[in-house]
């Protein structure tokens, strides 16, 4: 699959499943809103009380799971860091998203 291949089927996939690891060092996975950059960087949400948000402060690196549910049995696993972005990069993520 080329990364115009990649960027295409993501494009089309608005939920992913985030997979984190909490402070007991056990996993945990919550399903996510998700939009790409043309950069092949993933954009997604959450606030403060949710469980993946101090799981990715303390920890970045976390994976996920796109496509799948509209796309046949087709995914893409993607692992990396997740980033807290502040202002000005914010707004221009924000609009991706």
């Amino acid at each position: 699959m080329t990364e115009t291949d990649l960027y295409a089927f993501i494009a089309k996939c608005r939920l992913g499943v985030l997979g984190t690891i909490c402070r007991t060092d056990t996993p945990q996975s919550a399903l996510i809103g998700i939009a790409i950059t043309q950069q092949l960087e993933i954009v997604f949400d959450t606030v403060k009380s949710s469980r993946k948000y101090p799981n990715l402060i303390a920890r970045p690196a976390c994976s996920l799971v796109i496509g799948g549910w509209g796309a046949g049995e087709q995914t893409v696993q993607y692992e990396g860091e997740a980033e807290e972005l502040k202002s000005p990069e914010l707004e221009r993520y924000q609009k991706t998203y």
